[in-house]
């Protein structure tokens, strides 16, 4: 898988120069696909720090060649709705707001695929939300994506 290759290709450059690789998207397209990173750092992101992992990765893609054919690359911070991924992430924003999307509807939820609620306990391989109908528990391998629902009154998305 694609994907998994350049997971495995890009995260440990991306950590070596100090920057956690919150997430990768790889989007293939015909005309010109789209490889998305999202870089974290205890002080934040600023432009520079995108502008120094985007001219890295570039270099690593180039002779790698992981892509056949065009490719843009993005290199963004986290922002306000960031993602989450691992369990570190969960547990990092417990008590806030998140969205969660499944991959496939559970049994008994009339085709319902996207949960909101306060993040109240992660585990190794679950998270659980109050999603206003008590607390439901969610397996990672379940959830195809996660993200913080920011406050914007508040100005803040938990960190």
């Amino acid at each position: 898988m694609v994907h998994d290759k350049l997971l495995a290709l890009l995260e440990p450059v991306i950590e070596s120069l100090g920057y956690e690789l919150l997430l990768l998207e790889y989007s293939p397209s015909l005309g010109a696909s789209v490889l998305r990173l999202y870089i974290d750092s205890p002080g934040g992101i600023t432009v520079k720090d995108c502008t120094r992992v985007s001219r890295e990765v570039s270099g690593v893609m180039e002779v790698e060649d992981p892509i056949r054919g065009a490719y843009q690359l993005e290199v963004s911070s986290p922002g306000m709705d960031r993602p989450l991924v691992k369990a570190a992430h969960y547990e990092k924003f417990i008590g806030e707001q998140a969205k969660l999307q499944l991959f496939a509807a559970r049994e008994n939820t009339k085709g319902r695929r996207r949960y909101v609620g306060a993040i109240k306990a992660v585990s190794s391989h679950s998270v659980t939300i109050d999603t206003g109908d008590g607390d439901t528990e969610f397996e990672f391998s379940e959830i195809e994506r996660a993200r913080l629902v920011p406050d914007y009154e508040q100005g803040k998305s938990g960190s």
